[in-house]
């Protein structure tokens, strides 16, 4: 085993360690200056709460295992085993001994495996590169067999640190998406998002917009560009944050052809955290899940009063994000934008969702655009957040079992597409 990986291992371990007697601020200690800025003690308490809560309360943390396939940093990975179900705590650590990286994976039995509806001899893959410069990502272009043309769809993944597929554990929401209307001859466009590719190397100022926005709006350039598309019937498709982003998007680029969106969150994203602390919170109530609780309260609360300001650190923010992401969050309004756009709309919400819920979300895209003719709005009533369909109230754990997004919903979004 080489020098680095001898000592990210050993950082794993006290990182451990204090994960295991939750002293959070001591952990902080650990994290490299801009992951700091971004993850504040609070921020990981009520994460590792809510990570915990759908399943059970925390349970044992296991022994950090090295990732295959990274030099530097170096990810490990640190097995969390909870009474009803389990997730992956998965640390980056650079040369210099600190952690550069850290997210929460939802772990479930094996590998992702192709929806029944995927035929992968109907279609074709190719890498490509999204956007220019530094900040350039990779993505996946799916390309249907056959002359075309063919209607097209960027693919905008939901917030957070997310890969092209929208990975969490064994599920891969956004390939099955790819991959089911790539086999209904529709052209797909997916990638990587900048804050999983590059996390340490955003600028202070890094907002929603700039999360988005050049991204979709180069996607849907390369997309008109493709042979076979049809350059007059390039959409935004997204999922969650990925949806209250689309509208934005489309105002910056007119030539869109419309939007579909899937459990888009409408409701103020500093409301909506205190909402889902609350219901995670009922799930496995505590001491530690009322202080996380309370602690997302009081940032909500500042983000929401006038005392919020460009030099309000991050650490006193949901999720450690910076002021000028709130900010630019709390000026921007998805369903008034959206509202102001002539193009076609396709909005689908799960009814088993908590995240993005009918009550507080789908009613506020209904009351503005429900009387349009060129609006579709629709609820699938067994889906949870991913799509996935099931009986049960949906939980944290439920998306560490493996599922596919329903065929309903991709038979949906090709036909819409169709008929366009």
């Amino acid at each position: 085993m080489r020098k680095d990986e001898v000592k990210a291992l050993t950082v794993a371990q006290e990182f451990a360690a204090l994960l295991r007697a939750e002293r959070f601020a001591e952990i902080v200690e650990l994290f490299a200056p801009p992951l700091r800025a971004a993850v504040s003690a609070d921020a990981l308490r009520l994460a590792w709460a809510a990570q915990s809560a759908g399943r059970g309360g925390a349970g044992e943390i296991g022994e950090p295992v090295r990732a295959a396939g990274d030099v530097v940093p170096v990810r490990v990975r640190i097995p969390v085993t909870c009474a009803d179900g389990s997730f992956t705590v998965v640390t980056s650590v650079g040369d210099d001994g600190l952690l550069h990286g850290l997210r929460f994976d939802a772990a479930g039995g094996g590998a992702w495996q192709p929806p029944p509806y995927a035929e992968p001899d109907r279609f074709t893959e190719q890498d490509v590169l999204v956007g220019t410069g530094p900040l350039a990502v990779p993505g996946t272009l799916s390309l249907p067999a056959g002359p075309g043309p063919w209607p097209a769809v960027v693919l905008l993944g939901g917030g957070g640190a997310f890969d092209r597929d929208e990975s969490s554990g064994p599920n891969k929401p956004l390939k099955d998406l790819a991959w089911g209307l790539a086999s209904r001859q529709v052209a797909v466009l997916r990638f990587d998002k900048i804050t999983f590719t590059q996390p340490g190397c955003l600028p202070t100022d890094f907002t929603m917009a700039d999360e988005y926005l050049p991204y979709a709006l180069a996607a849907a350039r390369m997309l008109r560009q493709q042979a076979g598309v049809d350059a007059g019937r390039v959409h935004l498709l997204g999922h969650s944050m990925g949806g209250k982003a689309a509208p934005r998007a489309a105002a910056a680029d007119r030539s869109i052809a419309g939007l579909i969106l899937l459990a888009a969150d409408a409701q103020p994203m500093h409301e909506a955290a205190v909402r889902v602390a609350g219901h995670l919170a009922a799930l496995a109530p505590g001491p530690d899940m009322d202080a996380a609780s309370a602690a997302m309260a009081r940032q909500a609360a500042l983000v929401a009063g006038p005392g919020l300001g460009a030099d309000t650190p991050s650490e006193l923010l949901p999720f450690g994000l910076s002021a000028a992401y709130w900010l630019d969050l709390r000026a921007y309004d998805p369903v008034a934008t959206a509202a102001g756009l002539s193009c076609p709309m396709l909005i689908l919400q799960g009814g088993r969702d908590y995240q993005v819920t009918v009550a507080d979300d789908l009613t506020r895209w209904q009351r503005a655009l429900a009387d349009r003719p060129e609006v579709a709005i629709r609820i699938h009533p067994d889906a949870n957040h991913f799509f996935f369909s099931g009986r049960e109230p949906s939980t944290p754990a439920e998306y560490a079992r493996p599922g596919h997004v329903d065929a309903t919903v991709v038979d949906e979004i090709a036909d819409w597409l169709a008929r366009r």
